[in-house]
C-alpha cells in the first residue's frame, strides 16, 4: 500500500502540467504549430517548466479576476504617464521637480517584492532604484511634489490583489 500524497504532492503535477501546456502553447504561437516541431516544443516546455519551479513554485497562486483588474489598472495608467512623460518632453518649459521618494512597501524581500519593484518600473515617470529587505524602496521621478507615493500605494495594493494570501515576498 502506498502512503497517501501530500497537500503539497497533491498540488504539484496539475500545476506542472498546467504549467508545461501553458509553455508548449506558447511554444505553438511563436513558431508554429508544424507537427514535425513538437519534439523539440515539448522538450523546451519540460526545461521552461522545470526553471520556472525555483522561480514560481508549484503551489503559489495567482488570482485571475486580480490579474485582470491590475491589468485593467496598469494599462491605461502606463499610457497617461507615457502621454504626460511626452508632453514634459516637448514643453518648451519643463514643469517637473525631479527626486527621490521612500515608500515603504508591505512585502518583504524576495519575489513578490522583486516583481512588484519590476511592475513599477514600468510605468513612465517612476523608477524604483532600490529595493530593501524592510520593504523601503527608493524611487526616482520626474516631478516629486505629485502624489507618488499615493501612486505607488495604490499600485501596490492592485498588485498584491494577484498573489491572494501570499505576503511574504518568497
Amino acid at each position: 500500500m502506498t502512503a497517501p500524497a501530500s497537500p503539497r504532492q497533491s498540488l504539484l503535477w496539475p500545476s506542472l502540467l498546467g504549467r508545461g501546456l501553458l509553455f508548449f502553447a506558447l511554444w505553438l504561437v511563436l513558431i508554429g504549430a508544424a507537427p514535425k516541431d513538437w519534439p523539440v516544443g515539448l522538450i523546451a516546455a519540460a526545461a521552461a517548466t522545470w526553471a520556472s519551479i525555483p522561480l514560481w513554485p508549484p503551489e503559489s497562486r495567482l488570482s485571475p479576476t486580480g490579474l485582470l483588474r491590475f491589468i485593467l489598472r496598469f494599462l491605461p495608467q502606463a499610457v497617461v504617464a507615457g502621454l504626460d512623460v511626452a508632453r514634459r518632453a516637448f514643453a518648451r518649459r519643463i514643469a517637473m521637480k525631479p527626486g527621490f521618494v521612500t515608500y515603504r512597501a508591505g512585502l518583504r524581500s524576495g519575489m513578490a517584492q522583486g516583481a512588484l519593484c519590476a511592475v513599477m518600473s514600468l510605468q513612465p515617470g517612476k523608477l524604483p532604484v532600490s529595493c530593501a529587505a524592510s520593504g523601503e524602496m527608493r524611487v526616482h521621478c520626474l516631478d516629486s511634489d505629485a502624489p507618488v507615493t499615493a501612486e505607488l500605494a495604490a499600485d501596490e495594493a492592485a498588485f498584491l490583489r494577484i498573489l491572494p494570501g501570499d505576503r511574504s515576498g518568497a
